[in-house]
């Protein structure tokens, strides 16, 4: 795994819209000396001016600031919102800019995924929360309910060398963002020590060297929980050996509750998990809906002691795909928050799966269907992966200016 674990940290947990963009823009717009953004999504709206109102403030205290968006995600960027940050000195980058084909955006695989931010080599922020309205409340109905943290210690460091090792390449060579981190300890200081502060490790997902890297933190907690395992997760099929853990860890007594979502923003997200809901539950797994809104987050505690927060789902995309970024903690303080959070959703918002009532034939049409599907989907990162395994393109965005 390329995580380091780390004591000492201050890890705070921030829950939607209202939570996160207080905290990341006030940091942004006081930085000193640097800032590292990287983001899925980018949108021209309230949020969106909102934080570029605080990268041109970071620009003008005379900050370097670096913003990587992904191409997919973040398509139609007006001149009106970009040249303005390219006039003020901010380094815009896009992440393999989108291709259409009659209108539509083609090129959906291999995303950058990461929601992160590092200021001054200080704070850090790593979570599912993109820059877009629809994770504030007052976008309505569909607004999306989602996670993140704000990190304050020496983790910060290694998330700051990884965003670093990232504006020259999206994929750093082995052992490269580890370099640069100590390079960058040795010119800038490490990052404030807190006392009796949290363990924790950054964990990242790409298409190079750390390809399960996520998802082996996941089944390593999984396997070895003693009581209880929460996850609530925005996209949740994951592959056959954490679907394995999961039930073993049920049937072993552990109590293993799913949240995931109800009325998702993406109908066929629904379809594809219903597949799994019969295996999950005839091996005591709890399975909730969470009803209010969309569900985005990414978020997991394991015996009130260890918790992710981050961008990977647990689905194809995120797990064999995309290239994604989590903080995992080991924190019995930060565990119990963020658990008591989720148990404050499943009460007010989510309802339970109960097992269907369906005759022999049935039951066994519907596993037969069930199987042809999940290997099919599991088998779709490969089948992607050979049109697509070439470096991925980081592209610079240019001035209009003469």
């Amino acid at each position: 795994m390329n995580s380091h674990w780390v004591p000492g940290n201050r890890i705070t947990l921030l829950e939607n819209g209202e939570g996160y963009f207080p905290r990341v823009f006030e940091a942004i717009a006081a930085a000193e000396r640097e800032v590292l953004l990287e983001t899925f999504i980018l949108f021209d709206d309230k949020v969106g001016q909102q934080l570029h109102q605080a990268l041109l403030s970071a620009a003008a205290r005379g900050a370097e600031v670096h913003v990587l968006i992904d191409g997919w995600g973040s398509p139609d960027l007006p001149a009106s919102f970009t040249q303005p940050l390219l006039d003020a000195g901010v380094r815009l980058r896009s992440f393999e800019p989108v291709q259409r084909l009659f209108g539509a955006r083609i090129n959906l695989l291999r995303r950058m995924h990461h929601k992160l931010v590092v200021v001054d080599g200080q704070r850090a922020f790593v979570g599912g929360i993109n820059y877009s309205i629809d994770h504030l409340e007052e976008f309505g109905p569909l607004a999306k309910q989602d996670y993140a943290v704000e990190v304050d210690g020496p983790l910060v460091g290694q998330i700051q060398a990884f965003c670093r090792a990232n504006v020259q390449a999206p994929q750093p060579a082995r052992g490269q963002w580890l370099k640069r981190w100590r390079a960058s300890m040795e010119r800038d200081g490490v990052p404030g020590v807190h006392e009796d502060g949290a363990v924790a490790a950054f964990v990242t997902r790409d298409n190079h060297l750390h390809r399960t890297d996520i998802e082996r933190h996941y089944r390593a907690a999984v396997r070895s929980a003693r009581q209880r395992i929460l996850i609530a997760n925005a996209y949740f099929f994951p592959g056959y050996r954490l679907l394995r853990d999961l039930r073993r860890a049920a049937r072993r007594g552990v109590q293993v509750d799913l949240v995931l979502q109800g009325h998702p923003d993406q109908p066929w997200v629904k379809r594809a998990t219903e597949l799994l809901y019969r295996h999950l539950i005839r091996a005591d797994v709890r399975v909730f809906e969470y009803n209010e809104r969309p569900l985005h987050g990414k978020v997991a505690v394991v015996d009130d002691i260890w918790a992710t927060v981050g961008s990977s789902n647990l689905d194809p995309t995120s797990l064999s795909l995309n290239l994604e970024a989590n903080v995992v903690v080991r924190d019995a303080a930060f565990a119990r928050h963020l658990r008591e959070r989720i148990d404050h959703l499943m009460a007010q918002s989510c309802e339970r799966v109960q097992r269907p009532a369906t005759g022999r034939l049935r039951s066994a049409w519907i596993a037969v269907r069930s199987m042809i599907v999940f290997h099919a989907l599991r088998r779709f990162p490969v089948w992607a992966s050979q049109g697509t395994a070439r470096t991925p393109r980081v592209v610079p965005m240019r001035s209009d200016a003469p």
